[in-house]
């Protein structure tokens, strides 16, 4: 089934899944999970009310108990998930893309994510192959509305921040449930603060440059110290300087060194594509840098792991040990006002601070023989240069005294992913032609 992904369920709604499919996924989750009694959260897209209400009717039907959390964002889910302890949630949401996609993004105890690997294939099995047998008490859904107790525990890191001029994009998404509460209308600035699940202004993935120019042009417009942007469901968060430039996320993890890090020896995660500035700027403060796969099914569960202090990943998500180590958009952007509020200087100053080299970005190649081609690039560079390090879990990842590069295959689509940076400019174009040059023969047509 083309919905079921490496970390969650998600397609292309009425296409890739439906109500019939969503009533099965919610029928067979409790047997799955272990449980009978389940948090259900949803985001505002036009086809969450019918994914809900379908999703419940299969979980009741199963006899489980449905605690309806109501409009949520995401971490609100992993919050009630933990401290409420359920065995099991589902968030409705599609997250950072495009309003005729919806899915599911499934937890665990703890609010441990249940991924491929470890429940969403048996699910998987179970809609394609098994057939509804209704033999249990229907259980019951019950309202379950913890905003005001979530919004409490989000104020607790309010920062002072009346030293700043602050923008923000809310991408039309479930960050509209709590930021302008959060911070107020002094000297704050928003855009596309209104719920509206057809995002009508922009696609909430703040990766893609084009969505992110409106928030651009509101941080020169009003004279701003941070650009801060949301995507659909309020698990990431990115951010621009006091110029609009756009700030890529996994330097974000060295800012954060400020707010977490006193010089103690504290563990930090990153994700295979970070890069080396990161662990250069956060080793002084104490950091035991982690390296591991892309993804929250992989992330959160190895903070927990190394018994981590936070940790974040290029995409723009980070994750807290005090947030039952997940993450949160919305708590991340706290963090780094509050951080740039007491250490009063530029975010680009801070920003210059920390970046020493030269990055490509991450490139997309539609490619299907994604590991032959992750091979061939790895011995064409092997061959010619000496590597200091090597990683090969979420594709490789070569390290070279000056520059390295990381080649991953996507899990949600059908790109191989590839990164590099150097330690200049010309080095890292150098670097980057002959990688096309392998990858040529490689590229779909």
């Amino acid at each position: 089934m083309g919905a079921f992904h490496a970390y969650d369920i998600r397609g292309v709604y009425n296409v890739d899944l439906n109500k019939e499919s969503v009533y099965k996924m919610g029928f067979f989750l409790p047997s799955v999970l272990g449980t009978s009694k389940i948090a259900v959260g949803r985001d505002c897209r036009v086809s969450s009310p019918e994914i809900h209400k379908y999703l419940i009717q299969g979980l009741c039907d199963a006899g489980a108990d449905v605690y309806d959390l109501g409009l949520t964002t995401t971490p609100m889910v992993y919050y009630a998930t933990a401290k409420h302890h359920f065995d099991g949630s589902v968030q409705i949401t599609a997250s950072h893309n495009g309003a005729e996609y919806n899915g599911l993004k499934v937890s665990r105890g703890g609010a441990m994510p249940v991924g491929y690997d470890n429940g969403l294939n048996e699910l998987e099995k179970c809609v394609l192959h098994k057939e509804v047998v209704i033999n249990k008490k229907p259980g019951r859904s019950i309202p379950y509305d913890i905003t005001e107790e979530y919004f409490s525990f989000l104020r607790t890191y309010i920062p002072d921040h009346g030293n700043m001029r602050i923008g923000i994009d809310v991408s039309n998404g479930m960050a509209g449930l709590f930021i302008e509460r959060l911070l107020g209308h002094n000297n704050v600035f928003y855009i596309n603060s209104r719920l509206d699940g057809t995002f009508p202004n922009h696609a909430p993935n703040p990766l893609i440059p084009k969505n992110i120019e409106q928030l651009q042009a509101l941080v020169k417009e009003k004279q701003c110290d941070i650009g801060v942007i949301f995507d659909g469901d309020a698990d990431r968060v990115m951010f621009t300087d006091e110029s609009g430039l756009f700030i890529s996320p996994d330097l974000i993890i060295a800012l954060l060194g400020h707010y977490f890090l006193d010089g103690m020896p504290a563990r930090v995660l990153q994700d295979i594509r970070s890069s080396k500035a990161v662990g250069e700027y956060l080793a002084p403060m104490g950091a035991q840098m982690h390296t591991w796969r892309v993804g929250r099914a992989f992330a959160a569960p190895r903070l927990k792991e190394i018994d981590g202090l936070y940790g974040g990943e290029l995409a723009g998500h980070y994750y807290f040990r005090d947030f039952f180590y997940s993450d949160s958009g919305i708590l991340a952007a706290l963090l780094v006002l509050n951080v740039l509020s007491r250490m009063q200087q530029p975010l680009s100053r801070i920003i210059a601070g920390i970046k020493k080299y030269e990055s490509s970005g991450e490139i997309n190649f539609r490619i299907t023989h994604k590991q032959e081609a992750m091979d061939a690039l790895r011995g064409f560079f092997t061959s010619a240069e000496t590597p200091a390090a090597q990683y090969d879990f979420d594709g490789y990842r070569v390290e070279f005294p000056e520059w390295w590069f990381n080649v991953r295959p996507s899990n949600t689509e059908p790109y191989l992913r590839f990164i590099a940076e150097a330690s200049d400019a010309g080095l890292l174009e150098e670097k980057l032609s002959a990688m096309r040059r392998v990858l040529q023969p490689f590229i779909d047509v």
